[in-house]
C-alpha cells in the first residue's frame, strides 16, 4: 500500500515537472513571438516614417515602393508570427492597394535640380538623417535579398550625391554667411571644406 502511495506521489512530481517544463517552453517561445512581432512593428513604423521624411527630398517613386515593399514584407510576417494581431490584415491589404497604385510611377524620374537647401540648420540636419536612414534601409533590404543589386547601386549612388551636394551646399552657404559678416577666417574655412568635399 505503501509503495503504490510514494508510486502516485512520484508520478504525481513527475507529470507537474513535465507539465511545468511544457509550460515554459510555451511562454518562451510567445515571448520569442512577440519580440519578433515588435521588430516588424519598429520597421513597419521606421518605414512609414521614411515615406513621410521623403516629402523634404527629392525622392525617385522607387525608394516609396522599396519601402512600401519593406513594410508590407515586415506586415506579413507579423500575420505569421501572430495571426490575431489587431487590423494586421487590413494594414497588409491597404499596403498592397497603395503599391499597385504606385506601380506606373516607378520609372518615372525625379528633378533633383529644382531642390532648394533650407535655411534652417535644423531642417538640413533633419534632411542628412533622413538621407543615412534611407540608405541603410537599402543596404538592409539588398542585404535580405529582396531588392537587386543593380536598383540598391542606382538609388544609393543617387543619394550619396544628394548627400554630397546638400553637404557642399551648406558649407559654401555658411562660408557666404561668415563672409558677410566680414569673419574671413571662417569663410575661408568653410570654403576650403567644400572644395575638399
Amino acid at each position: 500500500m505503501i509503495a503504490i502511495i510514494v508510486g502516485l506521489i512520484v508520478t504525481l512530481i513527475v507529470f507537474v515537472v513535465v507539465v511545468s517544463a511544457i509550460q515554459q517552453h510555451k511562454e518562451k517561445q510567445e515571448a520569442e513571438k512577440r519580440v519578433q512581432v515588435a521588430k516588424q512593428k519598429a520597421i513597419i513604423d521606421e518605414s512609414e516614417e521614411l515615406i513621410l521624411n521623403l516629402t523634404n527630398i527629392p525622392s525617385s517613386p522607387t525608394i516609396v515602393q522599396i519601402l512600401n515593399r519593406r513594410c508590407l514584407n515586415a506586415a506579413k510576417a507579423m500575420q505569421e508570427l501572430m495571426p490575431g494581431v489587431k487590423g494586421i490584415k487590413k494594414k497588409i491589404n491597404d499596403l498592397q492597394t497603395r503599391i499597385e497604385s504606385a506601380e506606373g510611377l516607378a520609372n518615372s524620374q525625379t528633378n533633383e535640380e529644382n531642390f532648394v537647401l533650407p535655411d534652417n540648420e535644423q531642417q538640413i540636419l533633419s534632411i542628412l538623417q533622413c538621407i543615412k536612414k534611407l540608405r541603410a534601409c537599402l543596404k538592409s533590404e539588398q542585404t535580405k535579398g529582396v531588392l537587386d543589386p543593380s536598383t540598391f547601386t542606382q538609388e544609393d549612388q543617387r543619394l550619396d550625391a544628394m548627400q554630397l551636394k546638400i553637404n557642399i551646399e551648406s558649407l559654401v552657404k555658411r562660408g557666404s554667411q561668415a563672409q558677410n559678416k566680414e569673419m574671413f577666417g571662417s569663410a575661408r574655412q568653410y570654403f576650403e571644406k567644400a572644395l575638399q568635399t
